[in-house]
């Protein structure tokens, strides 16, 4: 398949790009991983469960709707399904490889003269003991249960982490009919004072999950962290503590919630494997852009959470942005200045830098793991050897304890487990250099280059 421009991922930021690309002239092509377009944000329930009120799940619904009847009424070509692997840099252009279907064994490859990356994050995941009892999910996994099975993972739960994402799904989950026994949020409340002007426009949101979480009785423990979770063969309560002014839990604090699910989440991760394989620069974690979203490799453009942590509507504003640069470059002119998109940007960016430094992660999380505790559950390797590797064997950065341990190695490629192992080790983190995506089937790998 031969197309202008290759938006990957249908999440908000692919989706604004694919729409603003299209109107203004270009062949388009959205692919993306899920069978509908939405992205974790606006993930839908599948068509056959029949949703009878799907916009329940959803705070904005009418920006959605739009999204979704825009792209039906464009001639962008929609590929779901589509699980991309790689990203390849040709002399005309680029060639993106993806994996059809669930069972992600046959290969499609989509020839564009440009592409645009709109990739979306991740959660960080940080272990305690028992964190790997069935039971224990993270938020977002919570979330996207009820959003796109319509199904809950329990019957009474604790919400527990820190970010601004427990709160729609703490809400959530007691509109759906779980019991909420408690949502744990480490954070300061004096924090989010400090930071005021720059989240004004969040309060009415906040202010409205606060009124849901005060109508369905769920308590609020702030300043307080998950020590552990406990049961044998699935989860049957978790241990929370209060910490003190540095992040370190105050002894004499713990408490004992009888629960069987955990929801557990301290923040996101931009997604930037693709970035990586293709040689953008990064600017720590995230993907460099200027001020038209384009990054440093020619023909290349990110947009939305890869290229920072921000929430839909900062995506929505960069997707746009990025779509008008990349139909005015290809074409050869001087974009269109994205008046609207351009205002909203500044705004934007100051709230979404003002609750990531109101939610940092519990600074002193590391001293609760255990030396048994499993940290890399794909080669279930344990906090004590990953500590070992650093302090008995000498490593001193993150690709030699990976070395020594295969903390990382397994199918996750360290997604899950690399933000703990950095954290246990006092490593820094440092770029993965991954040449694939995920995990690729030899034999595709073997035809991948017959065609040239």
């Amino acid at each position: 398949m031969r197309t202008d421009l290759a938006v990957l991922g249908a999440g908000p930021a692919g989706l604004a790009a694919a729409l603003a690309a299209d109107a203004r002239g270009l062949r388009v092509t959205l692919v993306d991983s899920a069978a509908e377009a939405g992205g974790q944000f606006y993930r839908q329930p599948a068509a056959a469960l029949r949703a009878s009120r799907p916009q329940a799940l959803h705070h904005q619904w009418p920006t959605w709707r739009r999204l979704r009847d825009g792209l039906a009424a464009s001639g962008v070509v929609f590929l779901t399904d589509h699980h991309v692997w790689c990203v390849e840099r040709k002399s005309a252009g680029f060639t993106v490889h993806a994996l059809l279907g669930p069972e992600q064994e046959e290969p499609v490859s989509v020839h564009a003269d440009a592409v645009l990356l709109a990739t979306g994050g991740y959660e960080r995941v940080l272990p305690f003991p028992g964190w790997t009892l069935p039971g224990v999910v993270t938020a977002g996994g919570a979330q996207a249960m009820l959003k796109g099975g319509l199904v809950v993972p329990g019957r009474r739960a604790v919400v527990a982490g820190t970010g601004p994402l427990l709160l729609p799904v703490a809400t959530g989950l007691a509109a759906a009919g779980v019991e909420v026994a408690a949502l744990v949020e480490a954070a300061d409340p004096g924090r989010l004072a400090r930071y005021g002007p720059a989240l004004a426009a969040k309060l009415p949101e906040g202010a409205g999950y606060a009124a849901r979480l005060l109508r369905h009785r769920v308590r609020l423990h702030t300043r307080h962290t998950v020590v552990r979770a406990h049961g044998e063969d699935r989860l049957t309560g978790v241990t929370v503590a209060a910490l003190d002014a540095d992040g370190r839990v105050r002894p004499g604090t713990e408490r004992h919630i009888p629960c069987d699910t955990l929801a557990v989440g301290h923040g996101m991760l931009p997604h930037t494997d693709l970035a990586e394989s293709l040689g953008c620069r990064l600017d720590g974690p995230t993907v460099a852009v200027d001020d038209e979203q384009r990054t440093d490799v020619p023909g290349v453009w990110a947009a939305g959470e890869s290229t920072g942590i921000g929430g839909a509507a900062l995506a929505l504003a960069e997707g746009h942005i990025a779509g008008v640069s990349a139909a005015a470059r290809l074409r050869g002119t001087a974009p269109e200045p994205a008046a609207a998109a351009l205002k909203s940007l500044s705004r934007l960016r100051s709230s979404a830098a003002a609750l990531d430094a109101a939610y940092p992660p519990p600074a002193h999380w590391a001293d609760q793991v255990t030396d048994d505790t499993v940290v890399c559950r794909c080669e279930e390797v344990t906090a004590g050897a990953v500590r070992g590797a650093v302090e008995e064997l000498g490593a001193g950065d993150l690709r030699t304890v990976k070395l020594l341990t295969r903390a990382g190695m397994g199918w996750c490629q360290g997604r899950v487990c690399g933000p703990a192992v950095a954290g246990l080790t006092g490593c820094e983190p440092t770029p993965s250099r991954r040449p694939f995506a995920r995990p690729v089937p030899l034999g595709v790998l073997a035809r991948a280059g017959e065609g040239d």
